[in-house]
Order: C-alpha cells, then structure tokens, then sequence
C-alpha cells in the first residue's frame, strides 16, 4: 500500500444533478508515499451556461470558461493522470460520477477504485460536529484558501488525505474501504456505517431523513437492509440524490407486507416526502349522492371528488360505481333516469334494466318511489363490511391486523397471540388510528384480491366499533361475499 498511487480529484461543475452536470473546472494530484508527485488543473469549456447560482457559489462565470478546453480535448489527459491510481474525493460518489458521465458521453468507458475522505474521516476522526470539507479543515486546523475553487479543494483533501493515511498506519480500515465486498464507497457519505449495519433484516417502513430530520423518502420493504442499500447501490440520478440529501435512516418493523403498506401510505401522506412520487397527489374517487329534485324526488347520482367526504358510498373507479348503482336500482325497483344511468329527460329506456315502476311516467307516486329510494340507501349504508386482516406479527408471539369499520379503514395494531380477541371492540387497546385514503383503501383491496379470505376476521353488524360476535371466514359464496364492494 505504501506504494499505492492516490489521485485526489475535485470537480466544479454547472449543476443539474449528474446526468445534467457538466465539468467547469477539474484538478487532480497524484499521491504516493504521502507525498504529492504531480498536480494537474484547468478550467473546463461545459459546452452549456453556467447558472447565476453556481457562479456566486465558485465564482466561474460563461466568460472564464469560453475558451478553454472542452472535456473532449482533455479526456486523455485525465484518463493517463489517473490510470493505475485509487480515485480520492471528498464526498467521492459525486465527483466519480460526473466524471464517469463525462466519458460516458464520449462513448467511453471509465473505471476506478475510488476511497471517500468523508467516510473515511467518519471512521478515523469520530466525533465531530460536521464532515464537510470546510468545517472539517477548520476544525482540525487545515488551510483551506479558495473553496469551491477546484485546486483549493484538491490542495486542502490533499492535506486532509495524508492526516488520514498516518491515522491508518497498517492500512488496515483503507483496505477495509477499498475491498469491493463492503461497498464503503457506494455508501452515501453523511451516514455512518454503524447505522447501516444496524439495520435490521425483518418486513417493515425505512425513512430517510435529511439534516434537518425531515422526511425525504418514505418506503417499505420485506427486507429493511437490503432494501435500503439497493438505493444506493442504484446509479440512477434520482437515488444519488436521495443518498446526497439522506443523514438519518429511521425504520419501524410491521412485521408483514400488508402492515407496511399501510404505514408507508400513512407517512407519505403524513410528511409529503421530496422523493416520493406515488401516493403523494389524491386520486379521483367516485361517491353515491343524493338529492331532492324540483318535482321532490329522490334522486341518486355519482360525485366525483379528490377527498374522502362522507356520502351513501365511496368507490375507486366509475365502472364500479356504475355497477352499484344499477345493482340497487334493480333490486329496488327504482327509475333509471333518477339514478343517473340515463340522460333522457322522458321516461326511462335502460338497455337492461327495464323494472321501473313508472314514477318517471307518473304511475307512480312520488312518496311511494321516495320510500324505495331511502330503503335502497339505507341498504348501501348497513352493507359497508367490517373486518380484521390478521397476520404475522413482529415477533413470533405476536398477530398483527388492519381494522375496517363500515367499509372504511381504521388502522392497524398489534397484539399477543395470547390475549383473546372475540369482539371488535378487543381490538381497540391494540389500534393505532389511522386516516382512510384512496391508497389505503386500494392497498386492503389488492390484499383481499390476492389473498382471498384467509386470515380475515368479521362481524355480523357492522354499525360501531362494540360488542358484535367474531368469526373467522372459511369459505363464502359469491353472492354473500361480504367483500364484493373491495374487489
């Protein structure tokens, strides 16, 4: 190792995230036996203009870089400087990949062993209140001139660098860090190993977090370990940046899937995280309404909103909203055209539906159709089913489960397998509340879906959260599928 050549590299760049970055200006300095044997820098033509931010922030304006070399004239250059030699950055990934992009785009391949000072500094400097290279400089009384100037960056990671190397005098945590096993390098540099290593292997919710301890990332995963790493394990722009922004991982174990779906939605919802995309707008949900129309009528209709408002009934697609509505204007003996299935302003002409009683006609008095029309939404509304989805728990002694009350979800909970539970309202010392959404709702479905019956728990009246008689489903025939409404 004492042989071992180093160069420690520092790029400035227009900004943009790594697929949109380009080089503004780069220098490298060769390193071997702690002593420095050459050091290249120069300016970088990024063939695109630079921001007025990323000027204020390094001073390199589209003036200074007009006439100096594009990365193209000075590709071979950067590719002998550093062949045979580990790739030393602060905050290595970064630098790494804009300059992997650079040849990318060349049509070039570029690879190197590459060692983070940041991580590294985590590891044989511990303690200290930031890592960042300025801070970090200042603390341990480096000098450091022109910052966020590519040579005084290199200049002082260089002095940073060899500190380092005299701290590991056996080599011992650099080729710890260099062995392609551990993945040191890939690890983003603002969290410690330590953490990552303790996360656990079980089903469960992650959080990323950023300096400030908000939440940029909400996910599940059946494996929490396994699952985070691959984020950065992942070269995509996206996951680089989600580990540049991440300080903190929190997790919390669910024990099984469906549970961790549930908690993810309800953190997504909850704190709106940067980097997630899905779950984070409300979808359309359909809702059967009722009013009193000017000859005062009942009339049923389909609202569509964004919010979960209490109406007769909420549905997640309009076919099957559709499909409700026809269902009880049937079994009621109700009028098309009063249910919204038809448009016509004369008497009723469904394509299917043909046993109307004539209230459209006028053989049919308005009270005696207005009482099918209540009767019919009464039904909707003593139908909603309620039930528990049991499964396994976090432990082997324990059962978790995710309560719906009325067709709405109410949340999830734990309890030990034994403590009894015979009536719903068993249940609620154990219930960690939870706010219903079109994503949980879609969530319980494609559970049921799925997995069928098994493991589900109902009650006979679902009206309120109290004593009703429990039992477990064994089979259930399609016409008195409880559930119908959650396919």
């Amino acid at each position: 190792m004492h042989s071992q050549l180093f160069a420690v590299i520092d790029v400035e760049t227009t900004g943009g995230g790594i697929a949109g970055n380009r080089i503004t200006e780069i220098c490298i300095a060769l390193i071997k036996n702690g002593e420095v044997l050459d050091k290249y820098t120069t300016l970088v033509n990024p063939e695109r203009d630079i921001p007025h931010y990323i000027t204020a922030l390094t001073g390199i304006d589209n003036e200074m870089v007009a006439d100096a070399p594009r990365f193209f004239e000075i590709a071979e250059k950067v590719a002998e400087f550093t062949k045979d030699a580990i790739f030393v950055a602060h905050n290595v990934s970064f630098d790494y990949n804009v300059i992997r992009g650079e040849f990318r785009r060349l049509g070039q391949y570029y690879n190197r062993k590459k060692l983070c000072t940041v991580r590294l500094s985590r590891k044989l400097i511990p303690g200290m209140l930031s890592y960042s290279l300025g801070r970090l400089c200042s603390t341990i009384n480096i000098t450091h001139l022109n910052r966020h100037r590519a040579e005084g960056d290199v200049d002082a990671t260089v002095i940073l660098f060899q500190r380092l190397l005299s701290l590991d005098e056996d080599f011992s945590i650099l080729n710890s860090f260099l062995n392609p096993r551990s993945k040191q390098a890939t690890l983003p540099p603002h969290i410690p190993a330590e953490q990552i290593n303790e996360l656990p292997e079980e089903p469960g919710i992650y959080l990323f977090k950023n300096q400030k301890h908000q939440v940029v990332y909400a996910g599940k995963a059946k494996n929490i370990k396994k699952r985070v790493l691959s984020h950065f394990y992942d070269k995509k722009t996206k996951e680089y940046q989600l580990g540049q922004e991440t300080h903190f991982i929190d997790y919390e174990l669910t024990g099984n899937e469906l549970v961790a779906l549930l908690v993810e939605s309800e953190h997504i919802r909850k704190h709106y995280p940067k980097f997630n995309r899905a779950q984070k707008w409300p979808a359309t949900t359909y809702q059967i309404i009722n009013y009193v129309n000017q000859r005062g009528i009942i009339q049923l209709a389909l609202g569509k909103t964004k919010a979960l408002n209490d109406s007769v009934s909420t549905f997640y697609n309009r076919t099957e909203a559709t499909e409700k509505l026809e269902e009880i204007c049937e079994a009621f003996r109700l009028c098309p055209r009063f249910c919204a299935l038809q448009s016509t302003s004369e008497k009723c002409s469904h394509y299917r539906i043909k046993n109307c009683e004539g209230v459209c006609e006028g053989k049919e008095t308005v009270e005696s159709y207005n009482l099918k029309v209540e009767a019919a939404i009464q039904s909707l509304k003593e139908n909603k089913p309620t039930f528990a989805i049991q499964g396994k728990g976090r432990t082997k002694d324990e059962i978790a489960f995710a309560l719906v009350a009325k067709g709405q979800y109410k949340g999830f909970g734990f309890f030990d397998r034994s403590d009894t539970i015979c009536n719903i309202e068993d249940y609620e010392p154990f219930l960690k509340l939870q706010t219903a959404t079109y994503h949980t709702h879609a969530i319980i479905r494609s559970h049921l879906k799925k997995n069928g019956e098994r493991n589900v728990v109902y009650f006979e009246e679902p009206l309120r959260l109290t004593a009703h008689r429990a039992k477990t489903i064994m089979k259930a025939s399609p016409k008195d599928n409880i559930f119908s409404e959650w396919r």
